[in-house]
C-alpha cells in the first residue's frame, strides 16, 4: 500500500512514498522509461542495489514516485533514509555508497522538470518535521556525486533553498568520457604522437598476430567465468599495491553478480577478459547504454605489467566502441591521469547537501563543516611539511572519491 498520497499542485500531481521492497519490484517497466537509458539510473541496478545493501541497520525505503492526473509516473525520486541513532535522519540515493554509481539523478518525464521538482520540494518540506500526515522526518539530504550539469538536481536544490533549506556544495573529481569519432584511425588521429607510437605498437605486436585474445561472457556460464577471472585479476592487482580491494566486500560482490545477471538478459552488460599467449592477464567489466560504454571495474595481472594489459584492453574496447557506432566511451569517476591520454574529458561532479529545519540539524552540518576544515587544514599543513607524500596527502581530502578501476 502506497502512503503520503495527498499531495496535489495545481496541475494534480501527486507525490507517493514507497516503503517496501514489493511496491519497488513493481515498478521496473515505469522507472525504465524515465531513466534515459542511463543503466546506473536503470531499475535493475537500484532495486538490485536496495536488496543488497537495504536491510543494514537503521535503513528505509525513502523513493518519491510524482504522478499526474491520469495516475501516470512522471518523476521519481530513487533514495533511502538512513538513520543515526535518533536524531540524525539523512535522504541517500540508492545506488551510494561503496558501489559509488555515476549520473545519478531525479528521474523526470521531458517536460516535467518543473512540476515534478517543485511538487518533491513541497513534500519534504512538509515532512521535515515528521509531524506532517504522519510522514517520517529527515534531518539531511545528502546527494552525492551529482553532475555539476544536471538540470533536475540543481532546479529540485533551488526550491528547496527558496523554501528556506540551508544548502551546501561541494566539489567532486570529475567523470571522464571520450566523444568517439567514426572511424579508428581518426580517433587515434586525436592521441598524442608517442600515445598514437605505442597503441599501433601493441596492435601489431599483440592483435595483429593474434597473441592477444578478447573472450566475452555471453551466456550465464561464460558470466560466471568471467566473474572469476575479473575478481581474481582486480584482487591480485589490488594486493599488490597493498589493499583487499571493493570484491572483498561480500554485498558489493553480491549486489554485482545479481545485476550482472540482470544486465546480461537486457543486454546491457559486457564483461571481458583479454590473454595472451593463453595467459589471462585483464578484465573488464562494462555496462552499456544508448551509444555509450561505461567502463565500471577493471582488474590487470601484477605479474604481466611488462605486457602493458590495462593499455591493451583499453584500446581493444575503445576499437569495438568505435566499430559498434557508439558516440562516447565513460571511464566514470576518479582523475586519474591516464584518462586523459585517451582524450577523455572532464565532466564535474558535485555533492549536494541540504540541511532541514529540523531541531538540531543545522547544528550538526555546522560540527561536519568543522570537521571537514580541521581535516583540511591537518592535509595541507602536513604536505607543506614535508610529512606527507603528494599522493597520500590527496588521499586525505574529504571531496576525493575512490577510483574503482586498476591500471
Amino acid at each position: 500500500m502506497r502512503t503520503d498520497n495527498d499531495m496535489t499542485s495545481k496541475l494534480r500531481i501527486r507525490v507517493d512514498r514507497l516503503a517496501t521492497a514489493e511496491q519497488l519490484a513493481a515498478l521496473d517497466g515505469a522507472w525504465n522509461a524515465l531513466a534515459g537509458g542511463v543503466p546506473f539510473r536503470s531499475w535493475e541496478w537500484l532495486e538490485s542495489w536496495w536488496r543488497a545493501y537495504g536491510a543494514e541497520p537503521g535503513r528505509e525505503l525513502f523513493t518519491l514516485t510524482v504522478c499526474d492526473h491520469r495516475d501516470e509516473l512522471v518523476g521519481l525520486a530513487p533514495w533511502y533514509l538512513e538513520r543515526w541513532g535518533s536524531r540524525r535522519k539523512v535522504i541517500r540515493f540508492l545506488g551510494s555508497g561503496e558501489v559509488c554509481s555515476d549520473y545519478l539523478t531525479i528521474l523526470c518525464r521531458d517536460g516535467y522538470d518543473e512540476e515534478v521538482t517543485g511538487a518533491l520540494a513541497d513534500w519534504l518540506c512538509l515532512a521535515h518535521d515528521g509531524s506532517a500526515n504522519g510522514r517520517p522526518g529527515w534531518d539531511l539530504l545528502e546527494l552525492g556525486g551529482v553532475d555539476r550539469t544536471d538540470k533536475t538536481v540543481n532546479r529540485l536544490v533551488e526550491h528547496l533553498a527558496a523554501r528556506g533549506k540551508l544548502v551546501h556544495r561541494r566539489n567532486r573529481s570529475s567523470c571522464w568520457r571520450v566523444n568517439l569519432p567514426s572511424e579508428w584511425d581518426d580517433y587515434l588521429a586525436m592521441l598524442s604522437k608517442s600515445h598514437r607510437k605505442q597503441i599501433r605498437r601493441l596492435e601489431r605486436k599483440y592483435f595483429d598476430t593474434g597473441r592477444a585474445q578478447l573472450h566475452e561472457a555471453r551466456s550465464e556460464a561464460e558470466l560466471d567465468r568471467g566473474w572469476e577471472m575479473l575478481t581474481w585479476l582486480h584482487r591480485r592487482r589490488r594486493e599488490s599495491l597493498g589493499d583487499p580491494g571493493c570484491f572483498a566486500s561480500p554485498r558489493f560482490a553480491v549486489f554485482h553478480v545479481a545485476t550482472s545477471r540482470r544486465l546480461l538478459h537486457t543486454g546491457n552488460l559486457r564483461l571481458v577478459w583479454l590473454e595472451v599467449d593463453g595467459r589471462a592477464v585483464a578484465a573488464e567489466y562494462q555496462v552499456l547504454g544508448p551509444g555509450v560504454v561505461y567502463a565500471y571495474q577493471s582488474g590487470i595481472e601484477p605479474a604481466a605489467l611488462s605486457l602493458a594489459p590495462g593499455r591493451l584492453i583499453t584500446l581493444a574496447m575503445l576499437k569495438r566502441a568505435i566499430a559498434e557506432g557508439r558516440r562516447a566511451f565513460d571511464f566514470l569517476r576518479g582523475d586519474e591521469e591516464y584518462k586523459a591520454h585517451w582524450r577523455a574529458e572532464p565532466r564535474p561532479t558535485q555533492d549536494i547537501r541540504v540541511v532541514s529545519n529540523a531541531p538540531g540539524a543545522r547544528l550538526q552540518h555546522n560540527l561536519w563543516l568543522a570537521r571537514g576544515n580541521v581535516k583540511n587544514w591537518l592535509k595541507q599543513s602536513l604536505k607543506l611539511s614535508g610529512v606527507l607524500s603528494f599522493q597520500t596527502a590527496t588521499q586525505m581530502v574529504w571531496c576525493d572519491s575512490r577510483s574503482r578501476r586498476t591500471r
